[in-house]
């Protein structure tokens, strides 16, 4: 899951479906990429079960499966952002 994760398109996709459903093309206008290569990541996604597509008519909208996967993306997504001084962990005996 997280090798999956570790394309930064892939990340990208499932966080711009973090706020509300999206469909092909628009994860692909959003994000700047191809229909055709946002197709891929989308099936690559949808295989490890990190996005679910629902089919509208002839759209499928892409969303997140549940809320485990949400959770795990945004405790992932804030650790990352948080602010860390590296010298002050080195000084209190942590690893940077």
């Amino acid at each position: 899951m997280f090798r999956l994760l570790g394309d930064p398109n892939r990340l990208r996709i499932v966080a711009s479906c973090l706020s509300q459903p999206m469909s092909v093309g628009d994860i692909a206008d959003t994000l700047d990429l191809s229909p055709s290569l946002t197709s891929h990541h989308l099936r690559l996604l949808r295989s490890a079960r990190l996005l679910k597509g629902t089919r509208h008519g002839k759209q499928v909208f892409y969303d997140l499966p549940d809320c485990h996967v949400r959770q795990m993306l945004t405790n992932m997504i804030e650790h990352v952002t948080e602010p860390h001084d590296v010298d002050e962990a080195i000084t209190e005996g942590e690893d940077p």
